[in-house]
């Protein structure tokens, strides 16, 4: 049971072993799972509105405005770097209801904060709820999700990241008239609550999971209910010979260990290095600080929250033809296309400020970084990071990588700004096209097509990739 239901290398599970109820049985799960992904992007998109009126009522200088976005990703690296080994222990469906529990907790502290040092606190707390979120949803779709349509079911996590980054900016364009920024971070009670609830009562523990821990009759009642008996049987029969193929092949060990393992290497530089990419290449400079960004353009702040909301609109959009596209086309083409196309639009969004070409332009460069991005960094990191890996050390592998990718982007968000103030806001954005370009040239080289492949596949064409024709394990 390598990538959730697993098949043999060469064939990919055709869908008429996945009957029409059992279709709507994993799309329920993972709708539900992904509100993990829609509170990632609220929580972390909300504040950007919510700033422009929490500095006012707080007094709070530009250093204050970046430590109360930036605090949030100090928490999400935490929250990222224990998930791995808390699902590991208590499995993904207790994991995410923990998730889903702390952040009720972090919504109710920000929203009764009454000074700058429990806004850090409040902010830390949705961190770790955000963080572990990140690293669970990704494992937990790609264990329920059957290889025909797994590139989709994996896609929702970032669908839903997109949902909860446009519904943010449209809850703070609605408040923004009344300049209620506690009302804007109380909106986060209902997914939140949702994510509990919906754990506890609708999800099914993940199969990999329980096949691990050697409950096989609760792995094979899962997995019936999505696909035939028979089918059932076959996959829970692969997935324990596997299982003991790895054990005799010392591929058994979990943890930090097996990850810098032979085997598990080149995934992991994989992984960590699209982390990186995704947050260096300057996303989040756009998500958090657009009406700030606009604003500097010489609209006022409510102006500059509404047309915040067409790049919410927009990253929503793209991510749909995303799922559209990523198991037609591939994960390689859609990630060198946005990779090729954030190079380009986010140096001509520099030349915007550079140049000072008004408004306008500078919106519409904006609209289409984050239109590339959309399509395919956004979404294929995500999926990759849920195929990739051994599943062994799936868990772990996530963690590491979302680890690296919140590490990453809290140093942006916290130097964007001044960085921007001391070379220049197009400058900056120019550094930014330089890393999509090195991110251009990693995936030419090393990231692997994984579209309808199980991970001997994958494995053999990563192992190619870096030059290591050692056999697993070894």
């Amino acid at each position: 049971m390598a990538q959730g239901f697993s098949q043999e290398p060469g064939t990919h599970g055709p869908m008429e072993d996945l009957p029409a109820k059992g279709l709507r049985r994993v799309r329920l799960w993972a709708w539900t799972i992904a509100v993990g992904g829609f509170l990632f992007g609220f929580d972390t998109g909300v504040v950007s509105g919510a700033l422009l009126f929490m500095r006012e009522e707080f007094g709070l200088d530009s250093v204050q405005q970046s430590s109360v976005v930036s605090v949030l990703l100090i928490g999400a690296m935490i929250g990222a770097l224990g998930a791995g080994r808390v699902s590991d222990r208590i499995g993904r469906r207790w994991t995410l209801a923990l998730e889903g529990a702390v952040f009720v907790v972090g919504t109710v502290i920000i929203v009764t904060a009454n000074g700058y040092g429990m806004l850090i606190v409040a902010r830390v707390v949705l961190g770790l709820a955000v963080g572990g979120a990140s690293a669970t949803v990704p494992v937990y779709l790609s264990e329920i999700s059957p290889p025909p349509i797994r590139g989709r079911v994996l896609s929702l996590n970032q669908l839903m990241i997109t949902i909860g980054i446009l519904v943010s900016y449209l809850v703070d364009l609605a408040f923004s008239s009344a300049e209620d920024w506690r009302a804007m971070f109380a909106v986060g009670f209902v997914p939140a609550a949702v994510i509990v609830v919906g754990a506890l009562t609708v999800l099914p523990e993940s199969p990999q999971w329980l096949i691990t821990h050697g409950h096989i009759d609760r792995a094979r009642k899962t997995i019936g209910a999505v696909t035939t008996e028979e089918r059932a049987d076959e996959l829970i029969e692969r997935a324990r010979h596997k299982r003991e193929e790895q054990q005799r092949g010392g591929e058994d060990q979990q943890g930090a260990r097996a990850l810098v393992a032979r085997h598990a290497r080149p995934a992991l530089i994989v992984g960590l290095t699209l982390a990186a990419v995704q947050q260096f290449g300057g996303i989040n400079t756009i998500i958090y600080y657009a009406p700030t960004v606009i604003e500097q353009t010489g609209l006022n702040a409510s102006n500059s929250i509404f047309y915040s909301v067409f790049i919410g609109l927009i990253n929503l959009v793209m991510t749909l033809v995303s799922i559209r596209l990523i198991d037609r086309v591939g994960r390689r083409p859609l990630l060198t296309f946005s990779l090729l196309g954030m190079c380009v639009s986010i140096a001509l969004l520099g030349l915007a400020f550079v140049a000072d070409l008004g408004s306008v332009l500078t919106l519409i460069f904006m609209v289409l970084y984050i239109a590339v991005y959309a399509v395919g960094l956004g979404p294929v990191f995500w999926v990759l990071i849920g195929e990739v890996f051994p599943s062994h050390v799936r868990a772990v592998g996530s963690s590491a990588s979302t680890t690296v990718n919140w590490l990453s982007n809290f140093v942006v968000s916290l130097v964007f700004l001044p960085l921007a103030t001391v070379i220049g806001q197009g400058e900056t954005f120019w550094i930014f096209a330089v890393i999509c370009l090195l991110g251009l040239l990693f995936t030419a080289r090393y990231v692997p097509e994984t579209r309808g492949r199980d991970f001997d596949e994958v494995d053999q064409e990563l192992r190619s990739r870096f030059g290591d024709r050692h056999p697993a394990g070894q």
